[in-house]
């Protein structure tokens, strides 16, 4: 029998490493517009997101967005959106990537206090279910179509 990553290849998945961080996350690496970041690798986000600081960085045009963000920091937190941008997980792309911005403070505070490395953003279900995501925890990475 042929091992998952080589059938995977020939249905033209592309294989993507994640790393599990001390507070057991799921971290990848991921360029928005050419510029690399650390993220989250979150099933449980619906949409992927940066921080507001990520605006300059990954050179976002930022739109302000009536929706309201929730998540494990709270409910009812101010977003703005951004869309038609490139993202790059390992060999595979999109160029139509739409990102929720909101303040992840309280994100990166959680990890500092377990002396976790702060994460510029969380790659969500949106991307998963686009590129037909397969998650393979034994071999920390997971396959995009």
């Amino acid at each position: 029998m042929e091992n998952l990553y080589d059938s995977l290849k020939k249905a033209g998945y592309k294989r993507v490493k994640f790393k599990i961080s001390k507070t057991q996350h799921l971290l990848i690496k991921a360029k928005i517009n050419g510029v690399e970041g650390k993220f989250i690798l979150d099933t449980g986000a619906s949409n992927s997101c940066v921080d507001f600081q990520g605006i300059d960085f990954f050179s976002l045009a930022a739109s302000d967005s009536d929706t309201k963000a929730a998540g494990a920091g709270g409910i009812g937190m101010l977003t703005q959106a951004s869309v038609k941008n490139k993202l790059k997980l390992g060999h595979w792309s999109t160029k139509n990537l739409g990102l929720v911005i909101f303040d992840m403070s309280h994100v990166n505070e959680a990890l500092r206090q377990y002396r976790a490395k702060p994460v510029h953003g969380i790659i969500g279900a949106d991307i998963l279910m686009k590129g037909k995501a397969i998650i393979d925890y034994y071999n920390n990475c997971f396959y995009l179509k």
